[in-house]
């Protein structure tokens, strides 16, 4: 019987690949313009303070009317920030990565979302708010170098979950986050399922979007925590369904299970093995599995309540 069932396997796997090359191949067919990178880093610290305003009037949106200029020309020289400067430079003396990365990731963008205009990139050295590493806005994307210098570097005294993200590799993964947040209905209710399906949605959009890219690097976990996912997803999903978890509006659930944190709080000895954002993986694998038992187009799915896609997805953990 085993012998039989490996040809069909084979076949199957075949028809997967073949499928999925179809659909790569159409993608790096997508008309795209070329994606522009400016190094407005690299352009401020090599700026001399009095030649400033000429910085303003060409990058107006990054200069707050009302912060004095004697911030911006403090930075421009503090020690501290050349530092700083230097560093980003060591790590990326060019940008044809970031550029080649960039104009992968558009044409995945305009192939599922037609609409979708080429940005431009401008990369910058920000104030190390880890909230706001890449943003994406219509035909802009922003991006703070001094984030992506690896999780390893002296300058971060940031608890371990939130270095590990810290990585060149974790751009587009960031570039994504943001972008989805134009693209996904936001929960109309406020209980768990709902932020579960929310953020399930976000990553599966960076399932289409980064094809390339691993399901640890998409969820910002290491290779270890996907592993300790997988192999207790059926324990974390029976928690929540014993304890009543999925339509409950209690608003600690979130900050144990949804929001980026150095383990989950199950309030159990799990718990020091166990990654953050296990709710998030939860609806993660929930979206996937409607996406594969449903016929629904991408957009759609988008905008459907997480009930609904909770209710037809067919869920069920592997054990």
């Amino acid at each position: 019987m085993k012998f039989f069932l490996l040809p069909v396997v084979f076949c199957l796997l075949f028809v997967s690949c073949d499928q999925k090359s179809k659909v790569e191949k159409a993608i790096e067919e997508t008309p795209a313009d070329a994606v522009k990178v400016e190094r407005f880093d690299k352009q401020f610290f090599e700026t001399s303070p009095k030649d400033l305003q000429k910085l303003k009037k060409q990058y107006p949106y990054f200069f707050s009317p009302n912060i004095n200029d004697t911030v911006w020309t403090n930075k421009m020289t503090a020690p501290v920030w050349r530092e700083v400067y230097a560093e980003v430079e060591k790590k990326y003396p060019s940008s044809d990565e970031i550029q080649n990365s960039v104009e992968t990731l558009v044409q995945h963008m305009k192939y599922y979302f037609p609409k979708t205009k080429t940005p431009k990139v401008i990369t910058l050295i920000s104030d190390m708010d880890y909230n706001n590493k890449a943003i994406y806005a219509d035909s802009l994307i922003i991006i703070s170098l001094e984030l992506y210098l690896g999780k390893d570097h002296k300058f971060y005294t940031f608890p371990k979950y939130l270095k590990q993200n810290f990585e060149e590799r974790q751009m587009m993964p960031d570039v994504v986050k943001s972008f989805s947040s134009g693209k996904i209905a936001p929960p109309t209710d406020k209980n768990l399922l709902s932020q579960m399906i929310y953020f399930g949605k976000e990553l599966y959009l960076k399932d289409i979007l980064l094809p390339e890219y691993s399901d640890a690097e998409k969820m910002g976990y290491t290779p270890e925590q996907i592993v300790w996912c997988q192999d207790n997803e059926s324990y974390i999903w029976r928690y929540f369904i014993e304890r009543e978890m999925l339509f409950s509006d209690e608003q600690k659930l979130a900050s144990r299970f949804i929001d980026p944190s150095p383990f989950s709080k199950f309030y159990l000895e799990i718990d020091n093995d166990s990654p953050g954002q296990v709710g998030s993986w939860i609806g993660w694998q929930i979206v996937r599995s409607f996406m594969e038992n449903n016929d629904t187009k991408l957009d759609q799915m988008l905008k459907m309540d997480a009930k609904e896609i909770f209710e037809k997805s067919k869920y069920k953990p592997k054990k």
